[in-house]
């Protein structure tokens, strides 16, 4: 028996750019892109502002689990890759535990020396559990 794939873009130019999904389901599990900080016309968001970047970059992980009728108590895993970590690990600390409230999947945050955008300071991806009821 095969799984049926279902795959979700924003339209964004790097989506085709890059060759890639925000996300792809693949039975009951939905892999989510990591998210980053743009609004729906692909502008980015939050030069300079790095917890606005997490937020706006959350509000895009909202707008993809509601393309699979998900909710972030169904997220298992996040990957949180932030620039200058030691900087704004306290901050990225705090808005996550305020985006999952009691919930606490999994997660691995990883600083890194660069993103794909020159402003860009955090990307947040997510493996989610349709399955499991929140």
């Amino acid at each position: 028996m095969s799984s049926q794939v279902k795959v979700f873009g924003f339209g964004m130019p790097w989506e085709s750019l890059y060759g890639y999904s925000q996300a792809t389901q693949v039975g009951d599990t939905v892999y989510v892109s990591g998210q980053l900080s743009h609004d729906r016309h692909g502008n980015f968001v939050g030069a300079g502002d790095f917890e606005l970047q997490v937020r706006t970059t959350l509000e895009n992980l909202d707008l993809v689990l509601r393309q699979f009728g998900a909710e972030r108590g169904q997220i298992a895993e996040t990957t949180v890759l932030v620039r200058n970590l030691r900087e704004n690990f306290d901050t990225t600390a705090r808005l996550h535990a305020e985006y999952f409230g009691e919930h606490r999947p999994a997660s691995t945050v990883m600083g890194v020396s660069d993103l794909a955008l020159p402003d860009q300071l955090v990307e947040i991806g997510a493996l989610v559990r349709l399955d499991v009821k929140p």
